[in-house]
């Protein structure tokens, strides 16, 4: 049994039912919460997902221009299958390392003619 002070500053005590029926619900309280926060954790997960999914397909329904600017997860392999050009690092001097390709990098290409 528990001790508290009421108003008149008279110590009375607590019984345990009453106790045992704080901690039951505060145990509710703290599931509820869990299971709230689980939902929404599960939400921004999925927009998460959804927004890379978005930047896979902007990146891959980008056109093939003769003059095309690196995108963000673009390599030039990614590059040379997109727009059917096996010859990026041999038309574009400029590039001295292939595996040194970075976002809003200019290079020329030109595609091949038996896409």
């Amino acid at each position: 049994m528990a001790l508290i002070n009421t108003r008149n500053n008279k110590p009375t005590m607590l019984s345990s039912k009453t106790l045992a029926d704080a901690a039951s619900w505060y145990c509710v309280f703290v599931l509820v919460a869990l299971v709230l926060l689980t939902i929404f954790r599960d939400n921004f997960n999925d927009q998460i997902v959804n927004h890379a999914n978005f930047r896979a397909i902007q990146l891959s329904s980008r056109p093939c221009d003769e003059i095309y600017v690196v995108g963000e997860g673009e390599t030039l392999n990614t590059i040379s299958d997109k727009c059917s050009d096996p010859f990026i690092v041999e038309n574009n001097p400029h590039i001295h390392d292939p595996d040194d390709v970075f976002p809003g990098l200019v290079i020329m290409i030109t595609p091949s003619l038996h896409s």
